[in-house]
């Protein structure tokens, strides 16, 4: 996408914005969509090469790369320059706060584990919320070509500039189900383990390691549940937008806002997602 073309779609959203017209979702997500194409940018030479790792304080080991600092780097200049007044809350580089009512929420590579290792299943996630809740967001996969992206009026997949419309599945119950989840390790007390445990007894397939990838397929329908204990906000932020705008749901199975992170069920049905958060009940 080319520069000129970005600086015209974020002329044409302050003018919109003066006029007190509600913020046009297709041109925000051509901006993030080019806002991940330059993360892409900023992060693909440093996949598959010699990275110097650092780690952040976890109870398990949490890696951070230069290719996860200079993408948030890439990514927050270009908000700053375009929506000086646009909050930001990064995972590298902290919060900035709003003086309007959007906040760009940022993930420069989710699934850092598998960056490092060589593995194609991480994302660069950004969202947007206006109001304090999702409004758009964008997944995307440089490497493998894939940008998943939504919003209020539906969800996409461009894969290497070809676009198809996502719809969930229409599975209403666990026995049908194909289940992702990241990670065993990240369930930490007892009921959430027996309810992961519970699950996978339940469900048709349980699957690991797909960190943000799951949740975008649960929008495409290839996946029918996807869940992780304990995420923050700019795990979830981008996802939420892309499920929920293919038809799928969205829940915290603590009763808890799920847009502000926490313990994250999305699911192609109503019925299947109170099923899957049932067993999640102490």
């Amino acid at each position: 996408m080319h520069d000129y073309y970005v600086l015209n779609a974020a002329s044409k959203f302050r003018e919109s914005f003066q006029m007190n017209t509600k913020p046009d979702p297709e041109l925000l997500l051509k901006f993030a969509r080019h806002l991940a194409s330059c993360a892409g940018d900023a992060i693909k030479p440093h996949f598959r090469s010699k990275l110097q790792i650092d780690t952040k304080p976890a109870h398990h080991w949490d890696p951070v790369t230069e290719g996860d600092k200079a993408a948030e780097r890439a990514i927050r200049a270009l908000i700053e320059q375009h929506y000086p007044d646009h909050g930001i809350i990064g995972e590298e580089y902290g919060t900035k706060p709003a003086k309007s009512d959007f906040t760009w929420i940022l993930d420069p590579i989710d699934g850092t584990r598998a960056f490092v290792i060589g593995m194609p299943t991480w994302m660069t996630l950004i969202g947007l919320y206006y109001q304090d809740k999702p409004f758009i967001g964008v997944a995307a996969q440089p490497f493998v070509g894939d940008i998943f992206f939504g919003g209020p009026h539906g969800s996409w997949l461009d894969h290497r500039g070809t676009t198809v419309p996502l719809r969930a599945s229409q599975t209403r119950d666990l026995k049908s189900a194909l289940v992702g989840t990241t990670a065993p390790h990240t369930y930490r007390n007892a009921s959430d383990r027996a309810g992961l445990a519970a699950i996978d007894q339940s469900c048709r397939a349980l699957r690991y390691g797909g960190d943000a990838y799951f949740f975008s397929l649960v929008a495409a329908g290839s996946l029918d549940v996807a869940m992780d204990a304990g995420v923050q906000i700019y795990d979830i932020a981008a996802l939420i937008p892309i499920v929920e705008g293919a038809g799928g749901h969205v829940g915290e199975w603590r009763g808890l806002d799920p847009a502000q992170g926490g313990n994250l069920v999305m699911a192609a049905t109503r019925d299947l997602l109170e099923e899957t958060m049932d067993h999640f009940k102490p």
